[in-house]
């Protein structure tokens, strides 16, 4: 199979059929075999019916229903899961991104030997200072906090080769991530592409600016698993260490000041710098035994499942 597509979606039922009509167009003319498989994320409106009629007029369209909504990081881990294209097409279902990208999406990851590429929505179709300035903001942020140079890490439009998906694990909010994601787990041939974004057709936006904080959370905490997230005692520790060094040292100058060199003035327990030693001390014991924990914690995790499926189609 050349093309998996792979769609999240919560409360998209007017885009739907109009989303499948036209990515069917572009396969059928570019006579790629392909699947769809949507993947509804608790919607309560009529979008799961719309996928039910879809799959069942075309075997290629392929469903998964979530028993509520566990977001969109999961959504993309049920599909890449079950993709099974050589080439696996993200995008959204609200008709903002263009399916005719598809085909030289495909030709990057096929011809040029990408192992991702990433949409660039140079110009965009949104409010400039709820979505666009903000945007910026965090993606520059994003640049500089992971190292991969793309200027729209938000983009639901990409294409990967299928090696990358079967080899990334995407949870929590971690979506905006994939490029990080992969570039750590050795796919580092990353590219991106101009693709053309559209005003919104149906309905509303899902996100608001909330997001942008749940994103600069998240890309603190993919800096530190992408460093620490296989030796938390590297920082833990560390951390640990020059505190306690610190908190000594001014122990060990109290001591000596005090047999020494002033041995008749103040008590240790009346100067400041006795409570800062002990309390320096005392943190930096802390953050050795965290990472200490951290280790052992990392080496007995269980697994854990992230999702509950309640129906699927055509998907065995």
């Amino acid at each position: 199979m050349n093309i998996s597509v792979v769609i999240p979606l919560l409360n998209e039922q007017e885009s739907l059929k109009e989303l499948y009509d036209w990515i069917a167009r572009v396969m059928q003319s570019n006579h790629f075999s392909y699947e769809i498989i949507f993947i509804d994320d608790g919607s309560t409106d009529n979008s799961w019916e719309t996928i039910n009629h879809l799959s069942q007029k075309d075997s290629n369209v392929k469903g998964i229903r979530f028993l509520k909504n566990f977001g969109k990081s999961q959504a993309l881990h049920a599909g890449f899961a079950k993709a099974q294209g050589d080439v696996v097409i993200t995008m959204d279902a609200d008709l903002q991104d263009n399916p005719n990208e598809i085909p030289e999406l495909y030709s990057m990851i096929v011809n040029d030997g990408f192992d991702l590429v990433s949409g660039w929505k140079k110009v965009r179709y949104d409010s400039v200072i709820s979505k666009n300035l903000p945007s910026k903001l965090f993606n520059w942020a994003a640049r500089k906090t992971s190292g991969v140079e793309l200027n729209d890490f938000n983009c639901g439009l990409k294409a990967y080769h299928i090696n990358v998906v079967k080899n990334i694990d995407v949870n929590g909010e971690m979506h905006r991530y994939i490029p990080v994601l992969s570039k750590n787990a050795g796919f580092t041939k990353i590219g991106e592409k101009i693709v053309q974004h559209q005003a919104r057709k149906y309905g509303e936006t899902k996100f608001g600016m909330n997001r942008f904080i749940h994103g600069f959370l998240d890309l603190i905490t993919i800096w530190f698993l992408s460093r620490f997230a296989k030796r938390p005692m590297h920082l833990f520790g560390a951390l640990g260490v020059i505190m306690f060094i610190i908190g000594f040292g001014f122990a060990f100058y109290l001591g000596i000041d005090k047999l020494f060199l002033n041995p008749a003035g103040r008590l240790i327990t009346q100067r400041p710098q006795f409570y800062l030693s002990l309390s320096t001390m005392i943190i930096g014991s802390q953050f050795f035994i965290a990472g200490f924990l951290g280790e052992l914690i990392l080496r007995n995790k269980p697994d854990k499942k992230r999702y509950l499926i309640k129906e699927k189609l055509n998907l065995g």
